[in-house]
Formats: structure tokens, C-alpha cells, sequence
């Protein structure tokens, strides 16, 4: 169940001449030509993947202005759960421990 999609010409001659500007020598006609071809698809990969990341964001984008519309902020529900959570101690304490460490190096030479 392949759907063939139809390459601009522009993208072809893209592909075509980064074919050509990786050509090595020796190399075939043919070979510079599925080259070119791999080229393509791989472009066409990318659009067809940044199409889908855009509809995503508008998306999101459109949900949000729903909510807000609506009166329910979903922007703020994160923040709220994050205030609510106690301060991560291992970090900053590993943090002084290392600076204390390196201030007693320097000092009891």
C-alpha cells in the first residue's frame, strides 16, 4: 500500500547536484542517479516529518487557547504541582560538600 508522491523539481535538482558534488571518481551514471534518488526520499522524509511536527504544535497551540478561552488556564496546573514539591537536597549538597572539599585542598597545603 505505497503512495508514490511526486518530488518538485526543485528538490530534484537539489539532489541532483549534491549527487554530483559527492561524486566519487570512477562512479557511474546509474550510480549517481539512485544516489540522487536517496536523496529525495530523504528530503521528502524530512518535510513529511516537519509537516507532522507542525500540525502537532498548532495543535497544542490550539488546545491552549481553547482552555484559556474556556477559563481553564492548563498552562498554570504544571507550575502549581511543581511549587508543592520540596527543594531536591542531594544535588546542592554534593554541590557545598565538592566546594568545601576543594576550598580545604587549597588552604591545607
Amino acid at each position: 500500500m505505497a503512495v508514490k508522491e511526486t518530488v518538485s523539481e526543485r528538490v530534484q535538482q537539489d539532489a541532483q547536484a549534491i549527487a554530483k558534488a559527492t561524486q566519487k571518481p570512477g562512479q557511474t551514471k546509474e550510480q549517481t542517479r539512485l544516489i540522487a534518488k536517496g536523496i529525495e526520499k530523504g528530503i521528502a522524509e524530512y518535510k513529511k516529518q516537519q509537516k507532522l511536527r507542525a500540525r502537532a504544535a498548532d495543535k497544542a497551540k490550539k488546545q491552549q487557547q481553547r482552555a484559556k478561552a474556556r477559563g481553564n488556564d492548563d498552562s498554570e496546573v504544571p507550575v502549581a504541582a511543581e511549587t508543592n514539591q520540596p527543594v531536591a537536597w542531594l544535588p546542592w549538597g554534593l554541590l557545598v560538600l565538592s566546594w568545601a572539599g576543594f576550598v580545604a585542598y587549597l588552604f591545607g597545603r
